[in-house]
């Protein structure tokens, strides 16, 4: 430490002294004679070094935890094929070795996937931390290059992460889809946003706590290609029509320049069997009971706790590929995307490299002759949901001032809600 960060240290010490009571300066003076400190300052200063080192350990044997995770990985037997259907198969294993040793090159017309996100708290499913992801990933996006066709697409649903401690995000899928294209030739074709209207209200600590934050309820999809132009047709992922586009095509109404600028010519009053979705998701993402947590829990295995719904994979397998096109999942989990591959007639090729999740995903595929124990639909449901707009709930400001610090000191403010 130098001379200047000691001095603004006991500065700052100088500052915690003066609101010491005096019970609590007797105590701290006591503890200090016991450690053998000149005065309560010197105390205060060597307990601050001993934080920092405790620290520094902390973060380094975290590090090391993952660079030995890594190290297995690499050392792990090759990929090895576990499900086989008609059409696809599930392998276990690391997709990365997969991707060099097994696939050929330009040989998948789809990547579809959701990678373990980059988060700061570690979970079942082997999610990297979110400071270390770019490192982590860049095995998996030389095989990405390699194994999609020149007309190929890359899909990845990827969630955001805190920063630990702070009610600030990391920058980690944003750093990441850039990674994709400056260094490995990738094209941001367009960015979706999965909004799951079931997600809870996380993170509690900001949002039901200390409410300085608002429900966290959006994925990032992004869908990359090699060329500015890889095969796609939003013809196949149409939505039904809204009422008020119903009433105009059966009314009709006045072509011509509106005061936004457009201009609306008579073509919009043509049918075209459906409206061109947005590029914004809602799905919720609720099952609990279905054949393959049923499957799982018969057998006493884990489910996967970050499955995403079939109506992802299949809104991109359907707009981004023909019936008998390969799709790849290099990070399958319980193998929604093979499930869904093989009802829309695809091609395709799972791997996951937990054994455990592996053999729960046989709950998604049937016995010997490949049929389904699943045949529910890839939505349930047919109905919009629901999101007000903003301002849509009166308040009454003066009672609910903001947190001036932000909420750095946990300042509550009573909520009132006029009727």
């Amino acid at each position: 430490m130098s001379t200047s960060d000691i001095n603004e240290r006991v500065s700052g010490l100088a500052e915690i002294l003066i609101h010491l009571s005096e019970k609590d300066l007797t105590s701290a003076k006591l503890e200090a004679d016991k450690a053998g400190c000149s005065d309560v300052a010197e105390y205060f200063l060597d307990l601050h070094r001993r934080n920092l080192d405790k620290t520094h350990d902390s973060e380094e044997s975290h590090k090391n935890s993952i660079a030995s995770e890594t190290s297995s990985i690499s050392s792990s037997p090759p990929p090895r094929p576990e499900i086989k259907t008609t059409r696809g198969t599930v392998f276990c294993g690391d997709s990365s070795e997969l991707m060099q040793s097994v696939l050929k090159p330009e040989s998948v017309d789809l990547v579809m996937t959701s990678p373990p996100f980059g988060l700061v708290r570690k979970k079942d499913y082997g999610n990297e931390d979110a400071d270390l992801y770019l490192e982590w990933f860049e095995k998996f996006a030389e095989g990405f290059t390699r194994v999609l066709k020149p007309n190929g697409s890359l899909v990845i649903d990827i969630g955001g992460a805190w920063k630990k401690g702070l009610p600030t995000r990391s920058l980690y899928h944003f750093e990441l889809v850039t990674m994709l294209c400056r260094n490995y030739g990738f094209h941001l074709a367009q960015e979706f946003y999965w909004w799951n209207p079931a997600k809870l209200p996380t993170p509690a600590e900001w949002v039901n706590v200390r409410r300085i934050r608002v429900k966290d309820a959006v994925n990032c999809i992004w869908w990359l290609s090699r060329t500015p132009y890889p095969k796609a047709s939003n013809k196949r992922v149409l939505q039904p029509y809204s009422k008020s586009m119903k009433h105009l095509l059966k009314n009709g109404y006045k072509p011509g320049l509106r005061p936004s600028g457009h201009d609306i010519s008579d073509k919009f009053q043509r049918d075209n069997s459906g409206a061109i979705p947005p590029n914004l998701i809602a799905l919720a993402n609720t099952e609990s009971n279905g054949a393959y947590q049923r499957y799982c829990r018969e057998r006493g295995l884990r489910e996967h706790p970050a499955r995403f719904p079939a109506g992802i994979p299949a809104f991109f397998t359907r707009m981004l590929t023909d019936p008998g096109d390969t799709v790849f999942d290099p990070f399958a989990g319980s193998c929604v995307t093979g499930e869904v591959c093989e009802r829309l007639d695809r091609q395709w090729i799972c791997c996951e490299l937990e054994q455990e999740y592996v053999e729960g995903a046989k709950g998604r595929f049937g016995e010997p002759n490949g049929r389904l124990f699943t045949q529910a639909s890839e939505n349930k449901r047919t109905e919009p949901y629901e999101i007000f707009p903003p301002n849509s709930l009166p308040i009454d400001e003066q009672p609910m001032p903001l947190t001036q610090d932000g909420g750095q000191n946990h300042l509550r403010v009573e909520r009132k809600i006029e009727p």
